[in-house]
């Protein structure tokens, strides 16, 4: 221990080393996840995806060669923000409707494998690694904190770090629990590595003692409140952009359509929960988390003002966390309100987490304030 600095420098290498090899176990489970996707496409549920998308689309020719006078969708509320689609061809003798199944009928999808057990197997794979990963990911935030005898998000390099950490945490616990959110894997690595890419090559500081304003309690009080919210927001971004990916999927297919947005594979959307889960999912983290983004907004006010003697002076930070609570608050009322259910409310929790997203990188990277001290 070098006592003049305070810094442990072979733990904090150590640190290094454990993230690093993190990164490249992430890395393998990535992979694995693509391949339990593919291998999945190849499962009955593609099968039956592709049967029944080839059905619907020729019993929509068919009503058209049957010299159909025209073709209207009907759009009709359901529970949950989901709305259920009819595609109705007018032929002379009567009409032929095609109904998307969706409302009381949804079901979830079987999973990223399918039914393939080659692909469940590489789902396993995945997991076994993302485990591994995790643990060596916590080896390193852990030794990075002893490294300087504090809590180890004191930049953000640190808080980077550990909020990678508490996105595959709560994606671990959950499957712990036996929820059924293998698919969300994917996504979760991805975001996972960009997070630590971003940390390493971006915004990486040696580790060092705290600036005397950060030398409080409210450090590990405020701040792992706020790591908590970012991976819980994050969370609820990705359902909700699956949630608007599986409605237009669904609306895709009533209106006779193969393939998905994109041009993507029917397999994958068929694969993923249904729309009114992943939309009430998004809403029900979001609503789960915003009082505790409420009270982390609360406790950086009272440390502000035991570290520079005022609540609140509208630093970049302290604005930005405001308008993301702001953001958060439509978007859960907007939620609530008939109407804005769905669609609407789902671009609404985009801009939230857009929100929020600059508060984390945007403030601190390009805007000089109070909370500048990353060493960026």
């Amino acid at each position: 221990m070098h006592l003049a600095s305070g810094v442990d420098p072979q733990l904090a290498d150590l640190s290094n080393k454990l993230i690093y090899s993190a990164m490249a176990v992430y890395t393998i489970a990535m992979f694995a996840h693509m391949f339990e996707w593919t291998f999945g496409s190849k499962g009955a549920v593609a099968v039956r995806s592709k049967e029944q998308s080839g059905t619907l689309a020729e019993t929509v020719a068919a009503a058209g060669n049957k010299a159909a006078k025209k073709v209207t969708v009907t759009v009709a509320g359901a529970g949950g923000g989901t709305t259920t689609l009819t595609r109705t061809a007018l032929a002379g003798a009567g009409a032929t409707v095609v109904t998307s199944g969706r409302g009381e009928d949804e079901v979830d999808g079987p999973g990223a494998a399918g039914s393939s057990e080659k692909a469940d197997l590489a789902g396993r794979i995945a997991v076994s690694l993302t485990v591994l990963a995790t643990l060596l990911h916590a080896g390193g935030v852990v030794t990075r904190g002893l490294s300087v005898s504090r809590w180890p998000w004191g930049n953000m390099y640190e808080f980077s770090c550990a909020f990678a950490l508490s996105m595959t945490g709560a994606y671990l616990v959950l499957l712990a629990a036996r929820k059924n959110v293998r698919w969300l894997g994917l996504p979760v690595v991805v975001a996972v590595l960009l997070t630590l890419g971003i940390a390493t090559q971006v915004l990486y500081t040696d580790s060092e003692q705290l600036v005397p304003a950060l030398h409080s309690y409210w450090l590990a009080i405020h701040v792992s409140t706020a790591i908590f919210c970012g991976g819980a927001f994050y969370a609820a971004f990705i359902a909700t952009l699956l949630y608007l990916g599986k409605d237009a999927f669904d609306r895709r297919m009533a209106a006779g359509l193969a393939k998905g947005p994109l041009g993507t594979s029917a397999s994958i959307w068929q694969r993923l929960p249904a729309a009114s889960t992943l939309d009430k999912l998004s809403y029900r983290i979001n609503a789960l988390v915003f009082p505790l983004w409420t009270f982390t907004i609360i406790a950086g006010a009272i440390w502000a003002e035991a570290a520079w003697g005022k609540y609140w002076e509208w630093d970049p930070k302290e604005t930005w966390s405001f308008i993301t609570w702001v953001a958060y608050a439509c978007y859960l009322h907007a939620r609530a309100t008939a109407g804005w259910k769905g669609r609407k409310a789902a671009y609404l929790a985009l801009a939230a987490f857009a929100c929020w997203l600059f508060n984390y990188y945007g403030v601190n990277i390009f805007v000089t304030g109070k909370h500048s001290y990353a060493g960026i």
